[in-house]
């Protein structure tokens, strides 16, 4: 049980870690309309890392936390970019909601009782029993993954 309490301890840590290197990754760059991973811009790409960690796995975690069992519904992200992307928003705004978003989250976890880990939802493509330690430990993944492309760029 320990070590499982300081996984989950580091996870938090290492979420708001590496939200703040995106940030500082993102901010250093002196041109964030050049492409950088295929066909998106480093824009784009911090568009796309705060709309999914606001809109898919912020509301997985609290929806799983405070309700029962809850079933999600499967989000296109590439249709949520085509429909809600806008170029004009500066990208000092949305990192700024971003980090806001994560540090929230990171005080949220942090003051949980560790039963709420183990709170399960579903979801309509991957099935049951999801846990909401696992939507968690997705968020960071989808962080780090996006942190790992802006600095190749």
């Amino acid at each position: 049980m320990k070590e499982l309490l300081e996984y989950r301890v580091k996870m938090i840590a290492r979420l708001g870690e590496a939200a703040r290197e995106f940030c500082a990754v993102c901010e250093a760059d002196g041109n964030p309309f050049e492409k950088v991973e295929g066909e998106w811009t480093l824009h784009q790409i911090a568009s796309h890392t705060r709309d999914v960690e606001k809109l898919v796995y912020r509301v997985r975690i609290y929806k799983t936390l405070n309700e029962v069992n809850p079933e999600f519904k499967d989000f296109d992200a590439d249709a949520w970019m085509a429909t809600h992307y806008s170029q004009e928003e500066s990208l000092s705004e949305i990192l700024d909601e971003f980090m806001k978003n994560i540090d929230d989250l990171c005080k949220t976890l942090s003051a949980l009782p560790q039963e709420a880990w183990s709170r399960e939802s579903r979801h309509e493509v991957v099935g049951g029993e999801l846990t909401m330690q696992l939507w968690v430990e997705r968020s960071l993944a989808h962080v780090e993954e996006h942190l790992r492309s802006v600095k190749k760029a």
